[in-house]
């Protein structure tokens, strides 16, 4: 394919699924972005086919976030990789979904520099882990913070605070 042609959501689905076969678990196209499930195990070689198929140059990660979805069993936490091809003008979202019990998938510093605060970040928020990261600790926050402030379980206010008046809040 031509530099100058278009990467189409669909052509770059079918070159996924023929590499990939029985591994994207969904695909679908929100606001033209295509979007595609694979399970967190292949995650890591997802992202590494992308970045060096000669074809796609997926060679920018534009970002990664955390969702946690508390009532979802076994999928309690999902993780998306926002990537995106300069060269061809396109871009793609990536989500895997984790467990609460073991909430780790595999880090993607070796591929992207760039990764390094964007996963100390959504481990720092959701705590998520991810395997083989250089330095995976808190960026944000406060090191001695024994919670992820980002899960549903808590509050979105703070009922200790004594600097708040609730007065100007409308309360």
């Amino acid at each position: 394919m031509s530099t100058n042609s278009k990467i189409t959501n669909e052509f770059a689905l079918a070159r996924l699924t023929a590499q990939f076969d029985g591994k994207i678990i969904s695909a679908e196209t929100p606001y033209d972005l295509l979007t595609i499930e694979v399970p967190a195990a292949d995650l890591h070689a997802v992202i590494s086919w992308l970045k060096s198929d000669d074809v796609l140059r997926v060679a920018y990660l534009t970002n990664i976030a955390g969702i946690h979805y508390p009532t979802q069993e076994n999928r309690e936490f999902a993780v998306v990789y926002h990537l995106h091809s300069l060269e061809n003008n396109f871009r793609i979202r990536l989500k895997a979904y984790i467990p609460l019990a073991n909430p780790t998938v595999k880090t993607i510093t070796d591929l992207y520099a760039g990764a390094n605060w964007m996963e100390r970040e959504t481990f720092d928020f959701y705590g998520i882990m991810f395997a083989g990261h250089p330095n995976l600790t808190r960026i944000l926050n406060e090191e001695t913070m024994d919670y992820f402030p980002m899960r549903k379980e808590y509050r979105l206010e703070d009922d200790t605070r004594q600097d708040k008046d609730n007065r100007f809040f409308g309360r």
